[in-house]
């Protein structure tokens, strides 16, 4: 069984929707996950896990969230070589460039994307939390 972290920041709730369904997603396929907030965790714990699904909205120009998640992930980026990674978030503007940018960094790092990243406009629906747990469990496999 393959331990699993969904790591998440969210502002408003929505990130954070997503990132229980992941964890519910990856629970279902057989995964053990811990579901963390970003404040909760070291970028040196994370490393530590078999699998990360990590959970950011976008921010203003369309960036990773500065204060809490952007320093998370360029601590954790050395770590993620050949690491299986999976990407989400929610946006309410512009057109997913946080995303596309997001996703060239972790490739560079070396991550093994386990699924295309997956970017909610806004409140996630029925439909969004269905994909949410399809990529969780996509990424526990």
């Amino acid at each position: 069984m393959s331990k699993m972290a969904v790591i998440f920041w969210s502002g408003t709730g929505n990130t954070e929707a997503m990132a229980n369904a992941v964890a519910e997603g990856a629970k279902n396929a057989g995964a053990e996950v811990s579901l963390l907030p970003v404040s909760a965790v070291s970028a040196e714990e994370a490393a530590a896990y078999d699998v990360l699904a990590l959970g950011c909205p976008a921010m203003g120009a369309e960036v990773l969230e500065e204060s809490e998640f952007e320093p998370f992930f360029a601590a954790l980026e050395g770590s993620l070589a050949g690491k299986p990674v999976a990407l989400f978030g929610s946006y309410g503007w512009g057109d997913g460039q946080w995303m596309r940018d997001w996703e060239a960094r972790t490739s560079a790092a070396g991550a093994v994307l386990k699924a295309q990243p997956l970017m909610v406009n806004e409140t996630p629906d029925d439909d969004a939390l269905s994909d949410c747990r399809a990529l969780g469990a996509a990424a526990a496999v």
